[in-house]
């Protein structure tokens, strides 16, 4: 299973891309509020290059897709956003969750990828 994952820097703190000469094929904007990430299911096509723009609607989050090793921060409400660069390689589906405790319900805090 090969995905690649490549977490930028906030958009706030003026974070340059890792790989400018990779053009994104998709945007994808995803939001995260107690105690959902909308949308939580992503369809995507094999081979796509993606770039997810993550904000908070209240407090801090994470980011996390366990397969690929990925553990980011997603600054609270007016403090910036994630975005993190994904290359679909392989089919399949690929769950993220908050990786920040953020209440309660917190542990209900998921969503998947789909490649297709």
């Amino acid at each position: 299973m090969r995905l690649i994952f490549i977490p930028l820097m906030c958009a706030l703190l003026g974070g340059q891309d890792a790989r400018p000469n990779v053009k994104a094929d998709k945007v994808v904007s995803i939001s995260a509020e107690r105690f959902a990430f909308s949308p939580s299911k992503i369809k995507l096509k094999q081979g796509m290059v993606v770039e997810f723009v993550i904000t908070s609607e209240d407090t801090d989050h994470g980011f996390r897709v366990p397969i690929a090793n990925i553990d980011a921060a997603i600054p609270q409400q007016g403090k910036g956003e994630l975005k993190i660069r994904f290359v679909a390689k392989d089919k399949g589906v690929f769950p993220f969750e908050c990786s920040r405790a953020c209440g309660a319900g917190h542990n209900l805090m998921r969503g998947t990828i789909v490649v297709e």
